[in-house]
Protein backbone atom coordinates (compact mmCIF):
# COMPACT_ATOMS: atom_id res chain seq x y z
CA UNK A 1 0.00 0.00 0.00
CA UNK A 2 1.85 3.46 -0.91
CA UNK A 3 2.01 6.25 1.56
CA UNK A 4 -0.43 8.23 0.05
CA UNK A 5 -3.05 5.65 0.06
CA UNK A 6 -5.69 5.97 2.98
CA UNK A 7 -5.84 3.02 5.52
CA UNK A 8 -8.86 0.96 5.78
CA UNK A 9 -10.84 2.48 8.15
CA UNK A 10 -12.90 1.65 11.77
CA UNK A 11 -15.70 3.71 12.69
CA UNK A 12 -14.93 7.59 13.84
CA UNK A 13 -11.51 6.67 12.35
CA UNK A 14 -9.54 9.20 10.07
CA UNK A 15 -8.55 8.23 6.52
CA UNK A 16 -4.90 8.56 7.67
CA UNK A 17 -4.62 6.55 11.20
CA UNK A 18 -1.15 5.21 11.33
CA UNK A 19 1.17 7.67 11.38
CA UNK A 20 2.08 6.80 15.37
CA UNK A 21 2.69 2.74 13.99
CA UNK A 22 4.92 4.42 10.94
CA UNK A 23 6.89 6.57 13.53
CA UNK A 24 7.55 3.56 15.68
CA UNK A 25 8.32 1.67 12.89
CA UNK A 26 11.04 4.04 11.46
CA UNK A 27 9.22 4.93 8.80
CA UNK A 28 10.52 8.91 7.85
CA UNK A 29 7.72 11.49 7.76
CA UNK A 30 7.46 14.82 6.58
CA UNK A 31 5.36 18.09 7.77
CA UNK A 32 4.36 21.31 7.64
CA UNK A 33 2.87 23.81 9.68
CA UNK A 34 -0.72 25.30 9.29
CA UNK A 35 -0.87 28.45 11.05
CA UNK A 36 -3.00 30.58 9.08
CA UNK A 37 -6.75 30.03 10.29
CA UNK A 38 -7.61 29.51 6.67
CA UNK A 39 -9.55 26.27 5.73
CA UNK A 40 -8.59 26.77 2.45
CA UNK A 41 -4.91 26.81 2.95
CA UNK A 42 -4.83 23.94 5.13
CA UNK A 43 -6.91 22.13 3.05
CA UNK A 44 -4.54 22.64 0.18
CA UNK A 45 -1.49 21.40 2.13
CA UNK A 46 -3.03 18.20 3.38
CA UNK A 47 -4.21 17.57 -0.15
CA UNK A 48 0.00 18.08 -1.61
CA UNK A 49 0.70 14.76 0.59
CA UNK A 50 2.32 15.50 3.62
CA UNK A 51 2.42 13.12 5.81
CA UNK A 52 1.25 15.20 8.63
CA UNK A 53 0.19 18.89 9.31
CA UNK A 54 0.51 20.60 12.56
CA UNK A 55 -2.40 22.95 13.34
CA UNK A 56 -0.48 25.35 15.51
CA UNK A 57 -2.43 27.24 18.73
CA UNK A 58 0.91 28.74 20.12
CA UNK A 59 1.82 30.64 17.50
CA UNK A 60 -0.33 30.46 15.08
CA UNK A 61 -3.59 32.34 14.27
CA UNK A 62 -6.17 29.98 15.16
CA UNK A 63 -7.92 29.04 17.77
CA UNK A 64 -10.04 26.34 19.84
CA UNK A 65 -12.60 28.05 18.43
CA UNK A 66 -11.24 27.11 14.83
CA UNK A 67 -9.94 23.94 15.46
CA UNK A 68 -12.81 21.68 14.76
CA UNK A 69 -12.96 22.85 10.86
CA UNK A 70 -9.39 22.83 10.80
CA UNK A 71 -9.15 19.33 11.40
CA UNK A 72 -11.97 18.33 8.91
CA UNK A 73 -9.97 20.11 6.37
CA UNK A 74 -6.77 17.72 6.86
CA UNK A 75 -8.83 14.34 7.58
CA UNK A 76 -10.59 14.41 4.58
CA UNK A 77 -7.57 13.75 2.91
CA UNK A 78 -4.56 10.77 3.88
CA UNK A 79 -2.49 13.64 5.78
CA UNK A 80 -2.78 13.13 9.81
CA UNK A 81 -3.88 16.11 11.73
CA UNK A 82 -1.56 16.83 14.94
CA UNK A 83 -2.41 20.06 17.46
CA UNK A 84 0.07 21.85 18.91
CA UNK A 85 -1.44 22.86 22.21
CA UNK A 86 -1.03 26.22 23.67
CA UNK A 87 0.41 25.20 26.63
CA UNK A 88 0.28 21.31 28.73
CA UNK A 89 -2.53 21.66 31.18
CA UNK A 90 -5.48 18.87 30.98
CA UNK A 91 -8.23 20.71 29.92
CA UNK A 92 -6.32 22.40 26.75
CA UNK A 93 -5.08 18.57 25.76
CA UNK A 94 -8.56 16.67 26.24
CA UNK A 95 -9.92 19.63 24.19
CA UNK A 96 -7.62 18.96 21.43
CA UNK A 97 -8.28 15.66 21.43
CA UNK A 98 -12.02 15.57 22.22
CA UNK A 99 -12.18 17.50 19.18
CA UNK A 100 -10.62 14.89 17.02
CA UNK A 101 -6.70 15.64 16.71
CA UNK A 102 -4.99 12.30 15.37
CA UNK A 103 -2.11 13.29 17.76
CA UNK A 104 -1.09 16.06 19.94
CA UNK A 105 2.55 18.19 19.75
CA UNK A 106 3.28 19.24 23.21
CA UNK A 107 5.93 22.25 24.05
CA UNK A 108 7.46 23.81 26.98
CA UNK A 109 7.90 20.75 29.27
CA UNK A 110 11.05 20.12 30.75
CA UNK A 111 10.79 16.87 32.73
CA UNK A 112 10.19 13.59 33.07
CA UNK A 113 7.54 13.96 35.58
CA UNK A 114 5.76 16.85 33.61
CA UNK A 115 5.64 14.49 30.17
CA UNK A 116 4.49 11.84 32.17
CA UNK A 117 1.70 13.28 33.52
CA UNK A 118 0.91 15.08 30.02
CA UNK A 119 0.71 11.51 28.67
CA UNK A 120 -1.65 10.21 31.54
CA UNK A 121 -3.85 13.27 30.06
CA UNK A 122 -4.14 11.42 26.59
CA UNK A 123 -4.75 8.20 27.09
CA UNK A 124 -7.99 6.70 28.48
CA UNK A 125 -8.22 4.51 31.66
CA UNK A 126 -6.40 2.18 32.69
CA UNK A 127 -3.74 3.70 30.60
CA UNK A 128 -4.26 7.53 31.57
CA UNK A 129 -6.65 9.57 33.14
CA UNK A 130 -8.21 11.38 30.27
CA UNK A 131 -12.27 11.91 30.77
CA UNK A 132 -14.70 10.51 28.90
CA UNK A 133 -17.24 10.89 27.06
CA UNK A 134 -18.57 9.19 24.27
CA UNK A 135 -20.49 11.31 22.03
CA UNK A 136 -17.09 13.32 21.32
CA UNK A 137 -15.41 13.14 17.75
CA UNK A 138 -12.51 12.50 19.50
CA UNK A 139 -14.00 9.27 20.51
CA UNK A 140 -16.04 8.79 17.59
CA UNK A 141 -19.22 9.72 18.27
CA UNK A 142 -21.01 6.83 19.56
CA UNK A 143 -18.78 4.31 17.55
CA UNK A 144 -17.34 2.97 20.31
CA UNK A 145 -18.59 1.37 23.60
CA UNK A 146 -17.24 1.84 26.86
CA UNK A 147 -15.86 -1.61 26.72
CA UNK A 148 -13.79 -0.67 23.52
CA UNK A 149 -12.66 2.48 23.25
CA UNK A 150 -9.79 2.42 25.09
CA UNK A 151 -8.67 -0.25 23.10
CA UNK A 152 -9.52 1.42 20.16
CA UNK A 153 -8.25 4.96 20.59
CA UNK A 154 -5.26 5.07 22.96
CA UNK A 155 -2.85 3.54 20.52
CA UNK A 156 -3.31 6.04 17.71
CA UNK A 157 -2.86 9.01 19.43
CA UNK A 158 0.37 10.48 18.82
CA UNK A 159 2.51 12.03 21.28
CA UNK A 160 5.38 14.62 20.31
CA UNK A 161 7.11 16.48 22.67
CA UNK A 162 9.09 19.45 22.16
CA UNK A 163 12.54 20.01 23.25
CA UNK A 164 13.52 23.13 23.47
CA UNK A 165 15.64 24.10 26.82
CA UNK A 166 18.91 22.85 28.18
CA UNK A 167 17.17 21.08 31.18
CA UNK A 168 14.58 19.40 28.44
CA UNK A 169 17.70 18.07 26.32
CA UNK A 170 18.88 16.61 29.60
CA UNK A 171 16.02 15.01 29.92
CA UNK A 172 15.20 13.53 26.46
CA UNK A 173 16.47 9.73 27.43
CA UNK A 174 14.01 9.87 30.43
CA UNK A 175 11.29 11.13 28.35
CA UNK A 176 12.00 9.13 25.40
CA UNK A 177 11.34 5.77 27.91
CA UNK A 178 7.76 6.69 28.65
CA UNK A 179 5.06 5.00 26.14
CA UNK A 180 3.08 7.72 24.77
CA UNK A 181 5.71 9.73 23.48
CA UNK A 182 6.69 9.06 19.93
CA UNK A 183 8.71 11.61 18.71
CA UNK A 184 11.17 13.81 20.63
CA UNK A 185 11.07 17.21 18.52
CA UNK A 186 13.62 19.83 18.32
CA UNK A 187 12.37 23.49 18.44
CA UNK A 188 15.20 25.03 16.95
CA UNK A 189 14.94 28.52 17.82
CA UNK A 190 13.42 28.24 21.52
CA UNK A 191 16.52 25.59 22.16
CA UNK A 192 19.31 28.01 20.31
CA UNK A 193 17.92 31.12 22.55
CA UNK A 194 17.64 29.48 25.69
CA UNK A 195 21.47 27.91 24.96
CA UNK A 196 22.35 31.67 24.74
CA UNK A 197 22.98 31.16 21.15
CA UNK A 198 20.36 32.44 19.22
CA UNK A 199 19.74 31.23 15.63
CA UNK A 200 23.50 30.11 15.66
CA UNK A 201 22.65 26.76 14.38
CA UNK A 202 25.80 25.65 13.60
CA UNK A 203 27.37 25.85 17.10
CA UNK A 204 28.89 22.85 18.48
CA UNK A 205 26.76 22.89 21.42
CA UNK A 206 23.69 23.54 19.37
CA UNK A 207 24.98 20.21 17.38
CA UNK A 208 25.77 17.78 20.47
CA UNK A 209 22.54 19.01 22.03
CA UNK A 210 20.78 17.74 18.78
CA UNK A 211 23.43 14.39 18.62
CA UNK A 212 21.54 13.81 22.21
CA UNK A 213 18.21 13.99 21.19
CA UNK A 214 18.61 11.71 18.34
CA UNK A 215 20.94 9.48 20.54
CA UNK A 216 17.82 9.25 23.28
CA UNK A 217 15.08 8.83 20.61
CA UNK A 218 16.73 6.03 19.10
CA UNK A 219 17.99 4.43 22.13
CA UNK A 220 14.05 3.94 23.29
CA UNK A 221 12.50 3.34 19.43
CA UNK A 222 11.31 6.62 19.00
CA UNK A 223 11.85 9.34 16.28
CA UNK A 224 13.63 12.41 16.68
CA UNK A 225 11.75 15.73 14.83
CA UNK A 226 12.75 19.35 14.49
CA UNK A 227 11.22 22.33 12.11
CA UNK A 228 13.45 22.98 8.87
CA UNK A 229 13.70 25.96 7.18
CA UNK A 230 12.58 24.17 3.65
CA UNK A 231 13.37 21.13 2.58
CA UNK A 232 16.42 21.59 0.72
CA UNK A 233 17.88 21.79 4.76
CA UNK A 234 16.97 17.97 5.02
CA UNK A 235 20.17 15.96 4.66
CA UNK A 236 22.13 17.09 7.25
CA UNK A 237 19.12 16.53 9.75
CA UNK A 238 18.24 12.59 7.59
CA UNK A 239 22.43 12.11 8.08
CA UNK A 240 22.15 12.50 12.12
CA UNK A 241 18.61 10.46 12.36
CA UNK A 242 15.86 12.85 12.37
CA UNK A 243 13.06 10.53 10.88
CA UNK A 244 9.76 13.08 11.64
CA UNK A 245 11.15 16.22 10.33
CA UNK A 246 9.15 19.91 9.38
CA UNK A 247 9.75 21.54 6.15
CA UNK A 248 8.35 24.93 6.75
CA UNK A 249 4.41 26.71 6.69
CA UNK A 250 2.01 28.09 5.05
CA UNK A 251 2.34 31.37 6.58
CA UNK A 252 6.49 31.36 5.35
CA UNK A 253 5.36 29.98 2.35
CA UNK A 254 2.78 32.58 1.25
CA UNK A 255 5.44 35.26 2.22
CA UNK A 256 8.42 33.60 0.43
CA UNK A 257 6.33 33.36 -2.69
CA UNK A 258 4.83 37.02 -2.75
CA UNK A 259 8.19 38.49 -2.49
CA UNK A 260 9.48 36.79 -5.13
CA UNK A 261 6.94 37.47 -7.42
CA UNK A 262 7.20 40.88 -6.22
CA UNK A 263 10.68 40.71 -6.99
CA UNK A 264 10.16 39.44 -10.23
CA UNK A 265 7.35 41.95 -11.20
CA UNK A 266 9.81 44.93 -9.72
CA UNK A 267 12.31 43.65 -12.24
CA UNK A 268 10.36 43.51 -14.90
CA UNK A 269 8.90 46.38 -14.73
CA UNK A 270 12.01 48.43 -14.46
CA UNK A 271 13.43 46.54 -17.51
Amino acid sequence: MSSTTPVPTAPGRPPRADLRSRILAGESTIGAWASLASLASTELLARTGFDWLVVDLEHGASTEADLHGQLLAVQGTPTSALVRVQSAERMRVGRALDTGADGLMIPRLETEAEVAETVSWMRYPPAGIRGLALSTRGAGMGAYTHDTVAAEINPRITGVFQIESPLAVASAAAMAALDGVDVLFVGPADLSHAMGIPGRFDEPAFIAALETVVAAARAHGKAAGILLKDGAAIPPYRDRGFTFIGVGSDTGWVTAGAKAQLAVAKAAMAG
